[in-house]
C-alpha cells in the first residue's frame, strides 16, 4: 500500500547519477554532500579528492559517474557542469545486539543511506566557484 512514487523528470541540461544503501548514516553523509552543493564539477572533484572524510570516496563516484552519464548519455558539455543538487535520504538500518554485564544487551544500530547527485549544464559566464 501506500501512495506512487513519481519519477523526477529531468531537463534536457541535466543529468543525475544515485547510490543505494551507502554505509554510513544520512547526518554524516550530509556533511559531505553539502560541501559540494552549488560547485562546478572540477572544483567538487578536488574537493572532494582532499577532505578527510571516510565517505568522501564513495560521494566522488557518484559524482563521477552523474559526470560520465552527464557527456554520454545526454551529451553535454563536461566543462560547464555544475553541481546543482546532492542529497541525501535514509535507507535501511541494520539493528545488532551486544552482551553487556550482568546477563544484559545494549542493541547497535548501524544506518544506511541513499545519495542522489544531480548535475546542470549552465551558461560560460559562471564562477569558477560557485554557481
Amino acid at each position: 500500500m501506500g501512495k506512487k512514487t513519481i519519477q523526477r523528470d529531468l531537463t534536457d541540461t541535466e543529468a543525475c547519477a544515485i547510490a543505494t544503501a551507502v554505509r554510513t548514516s544520512p547526518r554524516k553523509l550530509n556533511l559531505v554532500a553539502r560541501s559540494i552543493r552549488g560547485l562546478k564539477v572540477d572544483v567538487a572533484m578536488t574537493s572532494l579528492t582532499f577532505l578527510r572524510r571516510r565517505i568522501a570516496h564513495d560521494v566522488k563516484k557518484v559524482l563521477q559517474s552523474a559526470i560520465a552519464n552527464a557527456e554520454n548519455n545526454h551529451q553535454l558539455d563536461v566543462d560547464r557542469l555544475v553541481v546543482t543538487e546532492a542529497f541525501v535520504g535514509k535507507a535501511m538500518v541494520m539493528k545488532r545486539f551486544r552482551p553487556r554485564a550482568r546477563g544484559r544487551s545494549s542493541h547497535i544500530i548501524k544506518p544506511f543511506s541513499n545519495l542522489t547527485v544531480i548535475v546542470r549544464e549552465c551558461e560560460k559566464g559562471i564562477k569558477k566557484g560557485n554557481m
